[in-house]
C-alpha cells in the first residue's frame, strides 16, 4: 500500500501461482505523459478517486508502480481462428490487483505498455487511435448493461508507434475482476503439470465461483456455470448487435466478462452474416455465428478439466459432454426470452417464438436498421425506414399488438421493452468521427459520444433515432490496433 497516500490497496495473488503462468515485467517509462482521459466515475467505484494530477500520469503511463505491488505479464495460449497457439500478454502489464472498498478485487492492467517475454517480436505498444476506441466501446458495454472490463484512463505516451504508418502512442489503463482467460486453462492444461493444474483451478475457484468449493464435483459443476454465465453474455450480445470481432479463447474471461475491444462494432442493418474486422476474411466470428463459436470455445475449455473431473478419463469425458450436449437448449432458451423481451411480451407461450422468427425474417429481407427498428417499436412510432412501409410487415405489427394486449397492461409491455432495447448505441460512423478528431486534438466529439452512451435506455419525449449515412457500413473495417 503507498503510504504516502492511501490511494492502493495491494493484494498480490495470482503472483503465488506456479511461475511458468506468469513473468514479473515492468512496465515501460512514457517518455512525455499527457492525461487525456480520466475515469472519475469510475476512480470513485474503486476508490482510487483522491489522485493529484501528476500521480495520474505517473502511475497510468507506467513511470511509477504502486508500493507494494509485483507487476507481471500472464502466459495463456489460445486457439485463433480454430488454431492453437502460445500467446500471453504482449502489451499488457498488470499493475496491480487492487482491493476495492466493498472487499472486490480487481485487475488494474496498462495495455500497451511496451514489451513483455509473450510479445512474439511485436512492439508492445498500442495506438492512441486503439486505445480510445476501447474506451468507448467497453463504456458503452457498461451502460448498456452488459458484463465487461472497464476503462479507466487513456494516456498519451508522447512517442510514435509504427502500423502500416506512424501513429501516436497510447496506454490504457483497463481495470477487470481479473484476466483469467479460457486460454489460460489452455495454458495450464498443455504446459504445466496437474498438480499445476490442480494449483490453478483451487485459485480461480477462491476468486470466481467460491460457492462450488462445497459443490461434490466442482470441476463439473464449474463448467456448468461458465457454460451459463457465458451464453447470458452472447445472448446479452445479441440483444444491441454487439460483434465481437475475435471470438478466440484467449478473448473470453473465464468471468464472464466481455474483454479484448479489438476488431469490435455494433451492427446497423440487420444481418446475420455481419463482419467488421479487416482479419475474419470469412465470417468465422460474424454476428449470427457468435452462439456457434462460443460453443466451440466451451468444448475447448471442457477438454482442459479432464483431469480434473474425475480420475477415470473416459467418464470425466463422458460427464462433460453430457453438460455440453445441453448447450443448445440452455442457449434457445435465454435467446428466446431475450427477445420476448425485446418485443414486450409477457409470460410468453411457445408459439410466440413465430412472431420472433417473422420479425427478424423481415428485418433482415427489408435491411432494416437492429437497433431503430426495436427503439420505434418500443415508442409505439413508425421509423422513418421501408421496413415500416411494407405490408407484410404492417401485418406483424398487427398480429404483434394483438399478442401483447392480452396482457391488459400496454405500458407494462411498453416499459418492458425500453428497458431492454437501447435507443442509442455507438454507431460505427459517430466512433470513426471521434477517433479522426481526437488524434487531431479536438475531443470534442469522443466526449460527446461518451454522453451520448452513457444513457443508451433513455427514451425521452423528442429521442430522435440515429441514422447512420447510407453506404457507411458497405467498406467499413475494424482493426485489431497490434
Amino acid at each position: 500500500m503507498d503510504k504516502k497516500r492511501n490511494h492502493w490497496n495491494i493484494n498480490n495473488s495470482y503472483s503465488k501461482l506456479p511461475k511458468k503462468l506468469y513473468s514479473k515485467q515492468l512496465p515501460e517509462k512514457s517518455l512525455n505523459p499527457e492525461k487525456i482521459y480520466f475515469n472519475s466515475n469510475l476512480a470513485s467505484e474503486l476508490g482510487l478517486n483522491k489522485f493529484s494530477e501528476n500521480e495520474i500520469l505517473d502511475y497510468f503511463s507506467g513511470n511509477k508502480i504502486p508500493n507494494g505491488s509485483i507487476p507481471i505479464s500472464q502466459a495463456y495460449a489460445g486457439h485463433q481462428f480454430g488454431r492453437f497457439t502460445m500467446l500471453g500478454d504482449g502489451r499488457a502489464v498488470l499493475i496491480a490487483e487492487h482491493i476495492c472498498p466493498h472487499n472486490e478485487r480487481n485487475d488494474i492492467q496498462l495495455k500497451g505498455s511496451g514489451k513483455t517475454p509473450f510479445s512474439r517480436g511485436g512492439d508492445g505498444k498500442a495506438t492512441l487511435s486503439s486505445v480510445l476506441r476501447e474506451y468507448i466501446m467497453s463504456e458503452a458495454m457498461h451502460y448498456l448493461g452488459i458484463p465487461t472490463s472497464r476503462s479507466l484512463a487513456i494516456i498519451k505516451t508522447g512517442e510514435k508507434v509504427f502500423r502500416e504508418r506512424e501513429y501516436d502512442g497510447g496506454i490504457l489503463t483497463r481495470v477487470l475482476s481479473s484476466h483469467i482467460r479460457f486460454g489460460t486453462f489452455e495454458f495450464v492444461r498443455n504446459y504445466c503439470s496437474k498438480k499445476e493444474l490442480e494449483i490453478f483451478f483451487s485459485y480461480v475457484l477462491e476468486r470466481h465461483y467460491s460457492d462450488l468449493k462445497s459443490t461434490k464435483n466442482q470441476a463439473l459443476n464449474f463448467f456448468d456455470i461458465v457454460m451459463k454465465n457465458h451464453i447470458k453474455l452472447v445472448v446479452d450480445w445479441m440483444r444491441v448487435g454487439f460483434i465481437h470481432g475475435v471470438m478466440n479463447t484467449d478473448n473470453m474471461s473465464i468471468s464472464a466478462e466481455t474483454i479484448d475491444y479489438g476488431p469490435c462494432a455494433f451492427m446497423n442493418v440487420f444481418n446475420n452474416d455481419t463482419v467488421f474486422s479487416s482479419i475474419d476474411r470469412f465470417g468465422r466470428y460474424s454476428f449470427g455465428n457468435q452462439p456457434k463459436i462460443l460453443h466451440s470455445n466451451l468444448v475447448i475449455l471442457a477438454n482442459t478439466l479432464i483431469p480434473l473431473v474425475s480420475n477415470n478419463e473416459d467418464e470425466s469425458i463422458e460427464l462433460l459432454k453430457d453438460r455440453i450436449d445441453k448447450f443448445s437448449n440452455y442457449y434457445n432458451e435465454k435467446w428466446y426470452n431475450m427477445m420476448f423481451n425485446k418485443i414486450g411480451i409477457i409470460n410468453p407461450k411457445y408459439e410466440d417464438r413465430i412472431l420472433v422468427d417473422s420479425l427478424l425474417e423481415l428485418m433482415s429481407l427489408y435491411k432494416a436498421d437492429y437497433t431503430n427498428t426495436f427503439a420505434s417499436l418500443s415508442m409505439d412510432s413508425e421509423y422513418e425506414d421501408n421496413i415500416f412501409k411494407q405490408d407484410d410487415f404492417k401485418k406483424w405489427r398487427l398480429d404483434w399488438k394483438k399478442r401483447i394486449k392480452i396482457s391488459n397492461n400496454y405500458e407494462e409491455n411498453f416499459n418492458l421493452m425500453k428497458l431492454h432495447n437501447p435507443v442509442q448505441i455507438p454507431r460505427n460512423y459517430l466512433v470513426e468521427i471521434a477517433l479522426k478528431n481526437s488524434i487531431n486534438g479536438d475531443y470534442e466529439k469522443f466526449n460527446e459520444l461518451l454522453k451520448i452512451t452513457s444513457k443508451p435506455y433513455d427514451y425521452l419525449e423528442k429521442t430522435k433515432l440515429q441514422k447512420t449515412p447510407v453506404g457507411f457500413d458497405d467498406s467499413y473495417k475494424t482493426f485489431c490496433g497490434t
